[in-house]
């Protein structure tokens, strides 16, 4: 069953009846993906530059690395990063739609003042208590991520009795809990390589096709990650292929929006599979 889907993004209603592209930009200096790092004025506005213009909906700002143990980050220190990124890219693009990849409301509010418009949590609010008090108060789109335990120690907590519906189960309550309080604009993100084994990730992408139950947008992010450059041998930089590979898989399985690193690529398998499908 085909359902229209769509968010309302500060009073602009963003529609999912063809998937959209969420480009990623680090301001971190650790990123598992060197070339996503960009931490000085210069950078940050040419790869939003480039981004906007290869054809993003959607860009991801975020100023904490979640990668596999990763050194944490002060609130004060993500707030400068993130806010000094939001406000440079509002300045030069003035239309562009911005998300703030974090899992603190603090950051998030901060964020929102500065010109974003999406919070994207990798914990859906299990790391931060404030979160979704937050999420629901502003009535502000919320994608949350499936995660167990935090970047730290999430690669200890991949033990499932049956990974698919566990998955789904942890949605469903979310979406409960959000409903009761009048939010609706949810994005789900199953979280390739979050608390999962490379055997579990592509478990989760061979029944992708299983969250569209759920009857919400489904984030992707695949772009480069280990279950990819592992199997393949090859290092994050050689991944771009692969990565194309699996998130054409994803778009026939239902995905609606592409979180990568690459976004030209993204576009044109979004157009491709597109036409195939349809």
């Amino acid at each position: 069953m085909n359902i229209s889907k769509s968010i309302n993004v500060s009073g602009r209603l963003l529609s999912f009846d063809c998937p959209r592209v969420m480009g990623i930009l680090n301001v971190t200096e650790d990123s598992f993906y060197a070339n996503s790092r960009v931490m000085d004025a210069d950078d940050i506005f040419n790869r939003a530059d480039e981004m906007l213009k290869e054809g993003a909906d959607i860009l991801d700002i975020g100023g904490y690395s979640s990668r596999p143990n990763a050194k944490g980050v002060s609130i004060k220190e993500e707030i400068r990063r993130t806010s000094h990124a939001i406000d440079l890219i509002k300045s030069h693009f003035p239309k562009a739609l911005i998300s703030i990849d974090t899992f603190r409301s603090e950051v998030a509010e901060s964020a929102l003042r500065a010109g974003a418009a999406i919070v994207n949590d990798i914990s859906a609010g299990k790391l931060d208590a404030k979160m979704i008090d937050f999420i629901t108060a502003n009535q502000v789109p919320y994608i949350a991520m499936h995660m167990r335990g935090n970047p730290q120690n999430m690669q200890k907590l991949t033990k499932y009795t049956d990974i698919i519906p566990e998955i789904l189960f942890y949605f469903s309550k979310l979406m409960e809990r959000l409903r009761e309080r009048g939010h609706t604009d949810l994005i789900i993100d199953p979280g390739f390589g979050f608390a999962k084994t490379r055997k579990q990730n592509f478990e989760i992408l061979s029944n992708l096709e299983f969250f569209k139950n759920l009857e919400s947008i489904i984030l992707v992010g695949l772009s480069r990650k280990s279950m990819i450059y592992k199997t393949l041998d090859k290092s994050p930089s050689e991944a771009l292929n692969g990565t194309t590979v699996l998130n054409t898989l994803a778009l026939s399985k239902g995905a609606d929006i592409l979180r990568v690193h690459d976004v030209l690529p993204a576009v044109e398998a979004i157009k491709l599979t597109s036409k195939t499908l349809n």
